[in-house]
């Protein structure tokens, strides 16, 4: 069995510290020319180990969740709401799945609630637009942020 990739982060200047794990050499790449390619890379360093990373371009910390929420279609109006299971969150961006068949493609404007598992119990309701769809596992960019930007941002650091 492979072991599991280190995950890299990119940073704004589109370039990544690899560190690697046989002799402990340090080591910039330039990450802009993968961006549009496989993230999950195979490097090779001078003292012959071979070790896997993943590079992410994120631009926030993503939290893993389990929150209940539903979805409405916006852009187009009309077909489309359901009930969502929120797997990940950042200040930019979600990623839920959907039980059962649904109509929901990329660039579809959605309204996403749910309730975090804060002190308070926030509410949030948030335009996004969808970006990624996979089976019934999808990817959105919030249009906006608010007010109750502060609560998803606590929420995060805890």
């Amino acid at each position: 069995m492979a072991p599991l990739p280190l995950t890299v982060h990119i940073r704004d200047g589109n370039s990544a510290t690899l560190i690697c794990p046989g002799c402990g050499l340090v080591r910039q790449i330039a990450a802009a020319k993968f961006r549009n390619d496989r993230h999950n890379r195979a490097i090779r360093c001078r003292c012959g180990t071979v070790f896997h990373v993943l590079l992410d371009f994120r631009r926030h910390f993503r939290k893993p969740t389990s929150l209940a929420g539903t979805y409405t279609s916006r852009d187009p109006a009309g077909p489309g709401s359901g009930v969502i299971r929120i797997v990940n969150i950042s200040r930019s961006g979600v990623g839920f799945t959907v039980s059962g068949r649904h109509r929901i493609e990329p660039g579809q404007e959605l309204q996403i609630e749910f309730q975090l598992t804060d002190r308070n119990k926030s509410v949030l309701k948030k335009p996004a637009v969808v970006r990624t769809v996979q089976d019934n596992t999808v990817g959105c960019e919030f249009l906006c942020t608010g007010e109750l930007d502060k609560a998803l941002g606590f929420f995060l650091q805890g």
